[in-house]
């Protein structure tokens, strides 16, 4: 993946393993839009979505959660939750990069700052006594081409 200023549909959908299809609903329906949304143009047509490098980042998580079954009702909760509650972005949870951790337990997910775990789907305020054991860490990886 070479890093450019900003990345088409049709690349995002090919590093994260998303469809274009679903990047323009969650664009359309305000899960998750470009950093450059599409305009109409003289023509009648539109410009094509453009994303950031950091929505790139996102959206490999987000895909992540999606293969691993999660709704799209519980991304647009997460990305809520992490925005109003802790300030930050998806990207921003991968191990090693921020203070905070997602995990899951392959119905929930939780948020690890420290010794403290947060259900971000329930009650993102209220830090929970959770044991770890169950819990796996969000880790993304980027998709092979399609073939």
């Amino acid at each position: 993946m070479q890093l450019k200023g900003s990345y088409s549909a049709r690349e995002v959908a090919a590093f994260t393993g998303l469809s274009a299809r679903q990047l323009q609903w969650w664009d359309t329906h305000g899960v998750f839009p470009p950093a450059i949304a599409p305009k109409r143009t003289a023509a009648g047509g539109f410009t094509e979505r453009r994303y950031s490098p950091l929505d790139v980042l996102d959206l490999f998580v987000l895909a992540e959660l999606r293969r691993r079954r999660h709704s799209v009702d519980d991304i647009r909760r997460l990305i809520e939750a992490l925005r109003t509650r802790f300030g930050v972005r998806p990207y921003e949870t991968l191990e090693h990069t921020g203070r905070l951790t997602l995990l899951t337990d392959g119905t929930a997910i939780f948020a690890r700052i420290g010794d403290l775990y947060f259900d971000l789907l329930n009650d993102p305020e209220q830090p929970l006594l959770v044991g770890e054991e169950r819990l796996k860490v969000i880790k993304v990886r980027r998709r092979g081409k399609r073939r």
